[in-house]
């Protein structure tokens, strides 16, 4: 039957979530569920989306089908692409601070992270009056088989900038019909969604390995260009293990060199948390900045009561992530972070926290915020 396989591929990543390679507690497991439900959809939208004649631009990742660190302030769309083919990338450019493209040579997998064969952001398009825009590229970027194209749409105050439109048109099949279905297409695409779901749930156990858990626990990696990734982006990267009765100040100079700029912390599963209803990342334009030109961040289960808190959200361990994005120039070990692991009760009496104290209330009305802007921005 059509979805054997699909059912398999289930049961299998369920085993990898229930006997993931970290120790994990009843909340992580309810955490791994709900990813797991994320990546079944995800793997099903992407594979049933899959067209190489007339492709889409498919949203796969979102607050409901978290991977890879997944960017709260950003909104990803994929294209398959096909070797050979031309292509055109049209809209109408929005007002978020950064708008991004990529073509990678394959999917990221357990193996290995695929190579980019084109990153650039917007400032290398021309852009019309009214916002809008046309990339055509083709057979000249050398693009192989399975290679992916990758848009990215980053807000850095989310109270105001507004997502663009944005449209991926083949040209050598634009008023072609698509074919009819086919029983044996859609076996396939179970096929392909079964693939998709085991590989992705291994995938993300293995990425994390690689670069952020070779680092010492309790420090943030000097600011370099992110593997993988944009060609115009940044990152510091870095895992914490807090106790209760501790937390971390992280401590960065505001970069007038990177219009976008951000801080953010996830689970052991290597997916943000719940960013819509806690304070689990922040951008510069949401972050309370110093006098003397600082953002200092405080990670921690308990509410310091300051304005840069980032909520451990019962995660005594966690992934951190920095980023710069459409940086005017390289970034350096000055731009970069500065970690201190403190005893909770000493944030209550630390000078450099007392310009950004803020009361319940306060903090109250910064999580409405941040669920209002999430439902405008849900396209899901």
């Amino acid at each position: 039957m059509s979805t054997d396989a699909f059912q398999r591929a289930i049961a299998e990543a369920e085993q990898l979530i229930r006997n993931p390679p970290f120790p994990i507690s009843e909340q992580d497991l309810a955490e791994g569920l709900d990813y797991l439900a994320g990546s079944i959809r995800s793997s099903l939208q992407m594979a049933f989306d899959y067209d190489l004649e007339h492709p889409v631009l498919i949203n796969p990742t979102h607050q409901y089908a978290r991977q890879g660190l997944d960017n709260p302030d950003a909104i990803y769309f994929n294209a398959y692409l096909d070797s050979g083919a031309s292509y055109v990338v049209s809209g109408v450019r929005g007002t978020t601070t950064d708008l991004s493209f990529q073509v990678m040579d394959g999917s990221y997998s357990d193996a290995g992270f695929p190579a980019s064969v084109a990153a650039f952001d917007d400032r290398e398009l021309e852009i019309g009056d009214d916002g809008s825009f046309e990339w055509h590229f083709g057979p000249e970027l050398g693009v192989g088989k399975g290679a992916t194209l990758i848009v990215r749409e980053v807000y850095d105050d989310w109270n105001t900038e507004e997502r663009g439109t944005l449209r991926i048109q083949r040209l050598d099949t634009a008023g072609v019909p698509r074919g009819a279905l086919t029983t044996e297409r859609v076996d396939k695409r179970y096929g392909v969604a079964a693939k998709m779901l085991v590989g992705r749930i291994k995938t993300w156990f293995a990425f994390p390995e690689w670069f952020t858990y070779k680092e010492p626990v309790n420090t943030l990696t000097v600011p370099a260009s992110t593997p993988g990734g944009l060609a115009s982006q940044f990152s510091s990267i870095g895992h914490y293990s807090l106790n209760d009765d501790e937390a971390m100040v992280v401590t960065v100079p505001a970069c007038a060199d990177a219009p976008y700029q951000a801080i953010q912390i996830g689970s052991r599963w290597y997916v943000s948390t719940d960013y819509e209803h806690h304070q689990t990342s922040l951008t510069r334009a949401q972050s309370y900045v110093g006098q003397d030109g600082l953002l200092r961040y405080v990670i921690s289960e308990r509410n310091p009561g300051v304005a840069n808190w980032l909520e451990a959200c019962g995660h005594p361990e966690g992934v951190m992530m920095l980023r710069w994005q459409r940086v005017a120039r390289p970034l350096g070990a000055d731009d970069g972070p500065r970690v201190e692991v403190v005893p909770f009760d000493s944030l209550a009496t630390r000078g450099d926290l007392e310009d950004q104290r803020v009361t319940p209330d306060d903090y109250t009305a910064r999580i409405e915020a941040r669920q209002v802007c999430i439902a405008r921005r849900m396209i899901s």
